[in-house]
């Protein structure tokens, strides 16, 4: 199995972010493809399938691990950049929307994080990029993630995303805190993950929210967004011309209702 490479970072930016990387020579990051924003002469780029960290050995292994991430719905492919240089080099790599770069040392939280599928942004080479598994049936059908989350396993640093402002937050034990499905960014495995019914006719078919909360249940450190990108997308799509216009009403059952009620009704 591959040594966790050290690497140095600054993040830049406010709105939007990227991080730059400092690689000594033969550091290795390896980076969802298409992620990367500039790189200096002297660093190599290898895209391999899977993450790169030869947890599974040949190329079954591989393509075991490249069929794990079509089921997040990423790339079979990832990239690796290693410092093939005798000094130092530097790499940085934009995030996809605006929001806060957010550097995690797995070492600090016991070697593992669990992430929306699409939060990961590039990571020391030797982290295991790997898939998490929603046991409870109610969790995969209407947590909004789905069955699947990103699991990261390792000692390495990790750089993951969220989109908007971020939120941190450690959870005592027992604390339960409600949260709209898609402003969660990442959580400790220590941490229960849930939903719950809104509850109330009238808070489920008026409410806007959809008819679920997601609940985190403590001990545990977490992470949330303010902005989901499927928000974003619905506000962008709702503000588009007519043809092929979506409903207005965020999570609501009743969105093609509320556009006759406030008077929206071109088509």
């Amino acid at each position: 199995m591959n040594s966790m490479h050290e690497v140095d970072y600054q993040i830049h930016g406010n709105e939007t972010q990227f991080v730059e990387i400092e690689l000594d020579p033969m550091e290795a990051v390896v980076a969802e493809s298409g992620a990367m924003m500039f790189m200096d002469d002297g660093v190599a780029m290898n895209t391999i399938l899977g993450d790169g960290s030869q947890q599974h050995s040949g190329f079954m292994g591989a393509l075991l691990g490249a069929g794990k991430r079509l089921l997040m719905h990423e790339s079979l492919f990832m990239t690796v950049y290693q410092n093939q240089s005798a000094t130092k080099r530097r790499i940085a790599f934009g995030a996809p929307i605006p929001g806060r770069i957010i550097p995690v040392s797995l070492r600090d939280l016991g070697g593992e994080l669990i992430t929306q599928k699409e939060s990961f942004l590039c990571a020391a080479k030797g982290v295991t990029i790997d898939i998490a598994f929603q046991k409870k049936l109610g969790t995969g059908f209407f947590g909004g993630e789905g069955f699947i989350l990103e699991r990261l396993k390792g000692e390495g640093l990790v750089f993951i995303y969220a989109g908007g402002a971020l939120y941190e937050r450690t959870l005592a034990p027992g604390e339960v805190l409600k949260i709209d499905t898609g402003c969660i960014t990442a959580f400790q495995p220590s941490v229960d993950y849930d939903i719950q019914f809104v509850g109330g006719i009238k808070n489920t078919l008026f409410g806007g929210e959809g008819l679920f909360f997601a609940t985190l249940r403590g001990p545990g450190k977490i992470w949330l967004q303010s902005l989901p990108f499927s928000r974003l997308a619905g506000r962008v799509i709702a503000a588009a011309p007519q043809t092929g216009r979506g409903d207005r009403e965020e999570g609501s059952v009743l969105g093609g209702l509320g556009r006759l009620i406030d008077g929206d009704n071109r088509r």
